[in-house]
């Protein structure tokens, strides 16, 4: 089972049309039976962590906290060596398959529904 992608990326929004577009995938994803989605955020032209990304991360902890989301992983702890990237392939084992997959790609985050 591929995961979902949604490229937040996509046309370069502003925060606020990338959190609507955001909202409303997530929605009708979780509708529709999608388990398993990764976002492309990207990581911000500053090299600092973009505003679309942290307003992603700031979306989901509040997913989890009421308990909409089952888990996300940032990309840079997607990974082996990282707690939460093992904790996703508890959850979602697929994800061991997908290409970004340990490579801690700052640019993505991956979301258990």
């Amino acid at each position: 089972m591929a995961a979902r992608l949604i490229n937040l990326e996509q046309g370069h929004p502003k925060v606020e049309t990338a959190m609507m577009r955001m909202r409303l995938e997530l929605a009708t994803l979780r509708r529709v039976g999608v388990k398993t989605v990764k976002i492309i955020h990207g990581y911000g032209s500053s090299g600092t962590g973009g505003a679309i990304k942290q307003a992603t991360h700031r979306y989901l902890n509040e997913q989890l906290r009421s308990k909409k989301i089952r888990a996300f992983c940032p990309g840079e702890s997607f990974g082996p060596f990282e707690n939460r990237g093992r904790q996703i392939l508890e959850i979602a084992p697929d994800f061991r398959q997908d290409p970004d997959w340990g490579r801690q790609n700052d640019g993505i985050t991956i979301v258990v529904l």
